[in-house]
């Protein structure tokens, strides 16, 4: 482990990390107010409901805002452990302790050889550019298992295998870590973990697979991609309205359904893209698990009929694990991820009564985050293409022999 000058830069990730998080909790603890709605109702109103559901041993089935795999409850649940606290509090400390978790992961392999801080000195500025929220969602518990996973990488497969598959089993998207994973090891880990807790949470607790049906019904959410086309259509009359439905503020009218399948189509043309990458791609080094994770995530996230604030989490971590290698190229996506982040905050909660009366700062919020995010996926895409596929090489055209001059004779 390099420790060598590192020193003095190691004191200034702790102390900035102590500082934000210390507001944080302020924040998500009600000590201040930050601007716009409450982000902790989720946990106190929603969260709670769940909790007081899950303890008798079934999932809640009535409840359509379920939209999580089975041991997504572990997540809901953990607050027991801080049994001496009321749920929310425990909910905010062990969110806390998760955030604490992707630190001390991201130092210890940024301290490794041929690795750098860089990466946790991402986490250390993403993380509070997203505001409260961040403590408010189970997202960062998962993130926590992804880094871990992510770090275990090629040296640990197994490991990186059983840590995906239950990260997978708490939130979908931890399946995406194994795109560039080369071991069996690790996938063979990945679906038995996941098989044992499915199997696990079907036998002791009915309705673990309702949430799949939950979602079938969803329009599109006002923060995402295909959003901004009625945003902008309401400014020319369209008829359609803004209601909470299935958990989030979407939009419902004429033509909702025809973006939303459009959206499923643009995450049906990124998986291919992954595929024909993972089919071509021949230089695999260290850091090219992480990197394709983070390619992966942004695909899917940019495209997804929903992006809520708290998926942004998940693109932090990502990002933190490409750059605690020295030799990845993603510094440039890494960048304009973080930039999303600050838009993120402004138009939700900061000023989200804007986003949802399409208004014109409102409008631009979401064009500058959404179109941050395209970007950051369109060259994280290029970069990872262009670092691991092997382009052939051009095939030498053979000179043609020189034909000798004809020389006339003189008559």
């Amino acid at each position: 482990m390099e420790t060598t000058g590192t020193r003095r830069p190691l004191a200034w990730l702790l102390g900035v990390w102590g500082l934000t998080r210390v507001v944080l909790l302020l924040f998500v603890f009600k000590v201040y107010v930050f601007p716009g709605p409450d982000v902790t109702s989720d946990v106190s109103v929603i969260y709670q409901g769940w909790y007081d559901v899950l303890r008798t041993g079934t999932f809640p089935l009535d409840d359509v805002t379920w939209q999580y795999p089975p041991a997504g409850a572990l997540a809901i649940l953990s607050p027991a452990l801080v049994f001496w606290l009321d749920y929310p509090s425990a909910f905010f400390v062990l969110a806390f302790t998760a955030d604490l978790a992707v630190l001390l992961l991201l130092l210890n392999g940024g301290l490794r050889r041929g690795r750098t801080l860089r990466g946790a000195a991402v986490w250390v500025a993403g993380v509070p550019l997203l505001g409260p929220t961040v403590y408010a969602r189970y997202d960062v518990m998962v993130t926590a298992v992804a880094v871990a996973a992510l770090l275990a990488g090629a040296r640990h497969p197994r490991l990186m295998g059983a840590l995906t598959g239950f990260g997978a089993m708490l939130k979908v998207w931890p399946v995406l870590l194994l795109l560039a994973a080369r071991s069996r090891a690790a996938w063979v880990w990945a679906a038995v973990t996941a098989g044992a807790l499915a199997a696990v949470f079907a036998l002791a607790m009915p309705g673990a697979f309702a949430f799949l049906t939950f979602q079938r019904d969803r329009g599109t959410e006002v923060e995402s991609l295909g959003a901004l086309v009625f945003h902008v259509a309401r400014q020319y009359g369209w008829s359609g309205e803004v209601l909470l439905n299935y958990g989030s503020v979407e939009f419902l009218g004429p033509y909702v359904d025809v973006v939303s399948t459009a959206a499923l189509g643009l995450s049906g043309l990124a998986f291919g893209w992954l595929l024909m990458w993972r089919l071509r791609a021949r230089r695999f080094e260290a850091h090219t698990i992480a990197e394709a994770a983070f390619v992966a995530v942004l695909m899917f996230t940019t495209t997804s009929r929903v992006i809520s604030p708290q998926y942004m989490v998940w693109l932090v971590g990502l990002a933190a694990v490409c750059l605690c290698f020295r030799e990845s190229r993603m510094r440039l996506p890494v960048a304009l991820v973080l930039g999303a982040c600050l838009a993120t905050v402004l138009e939700f909660p900061v000023w989200f009564s804007h986003v949802v009366a399409s208004d014109g700062l409102g409008v631009t919020l979401l064009f500058l985050r959404n179109g941050l995010l395209v970007l950051a996926t369109v060259l994280a895409a290029r970069v990872l293409w262009r670092s691991t596929v092997i382009r052939p090489a051009s095939v030498a055209v053979p000179a043609q022999p020189s034909r000798p001059r004809e020389t006339s004779l003189p008559s």
